[in-house]
């Protein structure tokens, strides 16, 4: 038995034929082991290559900024921190007792200090600075019914009548309105040790205390009347 040969062949034309031997020879005939190389393509291997750079250049990121992310994740699901508390007695301006209270710090940073301060209180209040001797407000305020309290933020330093003129040129206390509302910081400054005084509230900077006072305490509560602010009774 034949096949044809060629079914291409024009309508009409005599088949060629072939033994069937020589057809399933064809048919079965193995395919080459090497298959034809496909041609070398530049534009190919130049895109394979930018993304394989791309993917590398990716993961070498992401391992770099992993436990930076990580930690910052980290750090906002932390909860806030809780502000500090102290105690302080409160008054009212005509020096009488409300209680002790529990209040927050008063807390700011540098800038905003600067912003709610005029420049003479923020030098005093903030950097430790001093007022010139008898340039103060209240040097020269005497006999008078109130209440002086910190120009930071508020809480009440000093009751008028415990003020005195003590010729020092800065307005002087023989106490404080409440120890409570005041606290006493060694000062090494100038070679010398003092006690610089600042208000527990805010931690401004006050002045000093020496124990050259009057009676009944023989304290001298020595301020800057720009860490102050008098209210009248």
């Amino acid at each position: 038995m034949s096949v044809p040969r060629d079914s291409r062949n024009p309508v009409g034309a005599a088949p060629i034929l072939i033994p069937m031997e020589d057809a399933r020879m064809i048919r079965s005939a193995p395919s080459s082991p090497h298959p034809t190389p496909t041609p070398d393509n530049p534009a190919r291997r130049r895109l394979l290559g930018g993304s394989i750079l791309g993917l590398a250049s990716l993961a070498l990121a992401c391992s770099r900024s992993g436990p930076a992310a990580g930690q910052a994740m980290a750090t906002a699901a932390r909860p806030a921190k809780a502000p500090v508390k102290v105690t302080v007695v409160e008054f009212r301006n005509d020096a009488t007792r409300v209680g002790a209270l529990q209040v927050p710090k008063v807390v700011h940073s540098d800038a905003e200090w600067q912003r709610l301060l005029t420049p003479r209180s923020y030098q005093v209040t903030r950097r430790e600075g001093t007022e010139s001797p008898f340039s103060g407000e209240y040097n020269g305020l005497h006999d008078v019914r109130g209440v002086f309290r910190c120009i930071c933020c508020g809480t009440a330093l000093f009751d008028a009548r415990t003020k005195f003129d003590s010729g020092t040129g800065w307005p002087s206390f023989w106490q404080p309105i409440a120890a409570e509302n005041i606290q006493a910081v060694d000062d090494h400054m100038f070679g010398m040790l003092r006690t610089e005084t600042r208000c527990k509230r805010c931690d401004a900077h006050l002045g000093h205390v020496f124990d050259d006072g009057p009676k009944p305490t023989g304290l001298r509560y020595c301020m800057n009347s720009v860490a102050l602010k008098y209210f009248p009774a």
